[in-house]
């Protein structure tokens, strides 16, 4: 029997793991509708086809809603306004295309709907009254998580505070944020940490899983083609935004303490503050601008390890992105990629706030660099465990 179309999608931007439940859901006929603002699909026409592939999506063009022109507005004026405003513009993107949802629920013949993080309070609401299910995805550490370790992180490092972000949210979007689960019927989260950050009385009161990211590279680097570094010089690779909650000043203190001729540090990512704060911190790094994925994997490919001391995230996507080019990783539990490592294969763990445990792990590699193509084929191998339609399969079946 061929199973009903009832799963209502909902996100304004797309990115790489709605897309993978997007197709997933395709591929079993269970989806009735993407909600989003700007957008592709398939058998899209002429005018349409002209939208960037970053916002094509993977399904039939006539099951995409678009509400366009509260993204167009943000995207066309957010270059004139304040980091705070920008912000603000994208909170009301995500509150609008939620309310856009939750007056269409009626129409249509759904059993369930996956909301996100900020644009499922008022669709849940709807969904109640209607007994529609609420399939909800945290993608990032519960708010009260972020808001106490980045409070923390101003007190370490004030010289930081420009680049932290989240210590202060409007009042009214925390409360939507607490609606979002307390509706919801199910959780989905990316990892243990996401997991463990919610609140105890919801964790306990409602089916929650962690489904693990996909690799994204996963086909891209085969083992016998990983590059051996032939020098004596371990090259370390950071990626991510430019900013404490990165742990990007613990890294840089890490390699102070070190104090090792034999290290280089290659830093691709957005600043948030001038270029001449970075260097102050420490001066002895290559900076990349933000690029594109096919540069990334270029670079990973020449480096010897990513490191990634995250105060607060979800799941960081570039952790399985090294380990499918083969570059083992040092990161912590809150950058969501506790599974994975395997100690000594393809990384290690660190505790957060630790610069001279940082520090520990990189002489690690100074003094077996020998053996870093062994962790090289460990690390590709291990991002083959991570599957985007296993992550799909998880979160479709808590919408049953």
């Amino acid at each position: 029997m061929t199973p009903k179309k009832n799963i209502l999608i909902s996100h304004p931007t797309g990115n790489t793991f709605v897309k993978a439940l997007l197709d997933e859901c395709e591929k079993k006929d269970l989806l009735a509708k993407f909600f989003t603002t700007i957008g592709k699909g398939k058998n899209t026409n002429f005018i349409l086809k002209n939208i960037s592939n970053r916002r094509a999506y993977p399904i039939l063009d006539q099951k995409i809603y678009r509400q366009w022109f509260p993204e167009i507005s943000r995207l066309l004026f957010g270059r004139y306004k304040t980091q705070l405003e920008r912000k603000n513009d994208t909170d009301k993107v995500y509150e609008k295309l939620d309310r856009k949802v939750s007056k269409n629920l009626e129409k249509l013949n759904i059993s369930c709907v996956h909301g996100y993080e900020d644009g499922a309070a008022h669709t849940f609401r709807m969904a109640k009254e209607l007994g529609i299910r609420c399939s909800y995805e945290l993608p990032i550490a519960h708010w009260a998580t972020s808001r106490r370790l980045l409070a923390q992180e101003a007190e370490r490092y004030p010289e930081w505070i420009p680049t932290l972000d989240s210590i202060k949210e409007n009042e009214e979007k925390l409360h939507r944020k607490e609606q979002e689960l307390e509706l919801a019927d199910c959780i989905s989260c990316p990892s243990k940490f996401v997991l463990q950050s919610i609140p105890s009385n919801i964790r306990n009161s409602k089916p929650c899983q962690v489904a693990h990211f996909g690799s994204p590279f996963i086909n891209e680097v085969k083992t016998e083609k990983l590059l051996k570094n032939n020098s004596q010089n371990l090259k370390i690779l950071f990626v991510g935004s430019m900013s404490q909650r990165k742990g990007l000043a613990d890294l840089f203190n890490a390699l102070k303490i070190l104090k090792s001729q034999h290290v280089s540090l290659t830093v691709i990512g957005q600043p948030a503050m001038a270029m001449g704060f970075y260097r102050s911190q420490y001066p002895n790094f290559k900076h990349i601008p933000t690029c594109s994925n096919e540069k990334v994997k270029s670079i990973m490919r020449k480096h010897d390890v990513l490191i990634l001391p995250s105060i607060v995230e979800g799941c960081a996507l570039v952790q399985l992105e090294a380990l499918s080019c083969g570059l083992p990783i040092i990161v912590t539990k809150n950058t969501g990629g506790e599974d994975f490592i395997d100690e000594g294969q393809t990384g290690f763990l660190v505790p957060i706030r630790k610069p001279d445990k940082i520090a520990e792990k990189i002489e690690w590699f100074i003094d077996n660099i020998n053996i870093s193509h062994e962790m090289k084929i460990f690390s590709k191998n291990k991002s083959l465990n991570y599957k985007w339609q296993n992550y799909a399969k998880r979160i479709i079946n808590y919408c049953k």
